[in-house]
Formats: C-alpha cells, sequence, structure tokens
C-alpha cells in the first residue's frame, strides 16, 4: 500500500493510545520531550476511529523498575532482574498518584478500554500486549480478536519504549500494524531510539503520519 495514500478508519481498525499520563508529560516524574505535542494530533486522530483503546502505566510503590528500588542504582542505568536487563526508571506512573492520571487533555470520550499495565511489582511492562517477562499477557489481544479488529494503529509515549513494544506485540499477535510518527515522541536513551526503528521495521509494522488518515 502506498503510505501516501489516505487510510480510511473502518469497523475493523482501532487506535491504541500510549500512556498519555501526567508523569511523562512536561513537568512530570519521567516527562518525555517534547512529549505534549502528542496531545493535539490524537485528539484529531480519535475522531476518525469509532474504535479507540488506551493504555496507562500503572506501577505499585517500590516497583522493581524503579532505580530507588536498587542501592547504588541511579535513574537509566540497568539491572539484571530475573526475565533480563532492565531500564531503571525515575519512580513514575504510581498507582492512584495524580502522575499516573490520563492527561485531562486527552479527549476521547468514546475511548472503549483502558488497559493498566505494569501492576505487577516485580514486573515491568512496556507494552500494551505482554509484560516484560515477554510471557505474561495482559489479555489486549484476546480482546481485540473477540472484537474482530484486524488492524491496530498506535500512538503516544514514549515511541521507543512503550509505543514501539506496542506496536510490536500487536504485529507478533497477527494485526496489520501502523505506527503513527507525529502523534508520537521518544525518551531516545543510549540509542533506544534507533533499535526500535529498526526493530520495527524488520517486523512489518508501517511508520505513518497522522495525514495519512483520512478525518485525522
Amino acid at each position: 500500500m502506498d503510505e501516501q495514500a489516505t487510510i480510511r478508519p473502518g469497523e475493523g481498525d482501532v487506535l491504541i493510545v500510549v500512556d498519555i499520563q501526567n508523569d511523562f508529560l512536561p513537568g512530570g516524574a519521567l516527562a518525555v520531550p517534547d512529549g505534549d505535542a502528542v496531545i493535539a494530533p490524537i485528539n484529531r486522530l480519535a475522531n476518525a476511529f469509532r474504535h479507540v483503546v488506551l493504555t496507562q502505566d500503572w506501577h505499585p510503590a517500590g516497583h522493581a523498575s524503579f532505580a530507588s528500588s536498587h542501592p547504588a542504582k541511579a535513574p537509566f542505568d540497568t539491572a539484571d532482574l530475573p526475565y533480563g536487563p532492565q531500564v531503571l526508571w525515575p519512580d513514575h506512573c504510581v498507582q492512584g498518584t495524580p502522575g499516573a492520571e490520563i492527561s485531562p487533555d486527552l479527549h476521547i470520550p468514546h475511548a472503549q478500554l483502558v488497559i493498566r499495565k505494569g501492576h505487577n511489582a516485580g514486573i515491568d511492562s512496556y507494552s500494551g500486549f505482554k509484560e516484560a517477562d515477554r510471557r505474561t499477557p495482559t489479555g489486549l489481544a484476546g480482546y481485540l480478536r473477540e472484537r474482530g479488529f484486524r488492524r491496530v494503529f498506535c500512538a503516544g509515549l514514549a515511541l521507543d519504549f512503550c509505543v514501539a513494544w506496542t506496536a510490536l506485540d500487536a504485529a507478533e499477535a497477527g494485526f496489520e500494524t501502523f505506527l503513527i510518527e507525529d502523534a508520537s515522541r521518544a525518551i531516545d536513551t543510549n540509542g533506544s531510539l534507533e533499535k526500535a526503528r529498526a526493530d520495527l521495521e524488520a517486523a512489518g509494522v508501517r511508520m505513518v503520519h497522522s495525514t495519512h488518515i483520512g478525518g485525522a
């Protein structure tokens, strides 16, 4: 398909809006550079989709992915957890805190599902589909299949972590998958953005601009 051609979302299409939460926006505990710039294009995109799903990072205090849980470690260091290497983050999106709330500037009243992830204290969860152990499902793939969706469009924060992993898992689950680049922003730590782009290309995820989507 010519990526310049207009994509017109239909009944088989779903928009997944990833982690538009206060802690990932300017002033938040883990602010993504220019993160607030995604809100306007996502609000516009959502009007083109009848079906929208939101994801929400939802960590208990003292989560294993927090640098504060590892003496002598600093944010953005790595640690070996039982499931493999883990980037350590500042405490963020702690359950019930203002930072964990979805941004009030996000206007998607017709969103049909909120998937909370990262709630297992010992396992991080970038993807909306599988936790970072790559074995524990969130149930999202089953939900999308049962609803009959065929194409998945991903946008949000951060492109090189939660958005990319969600898109990769959508493709692995058999959905035709798109990542909307101008409606996403990256953290880009230790080459993470370059790696994410390579992984997405290898998986067949299509990078598109919101102007390619009819009605957006």
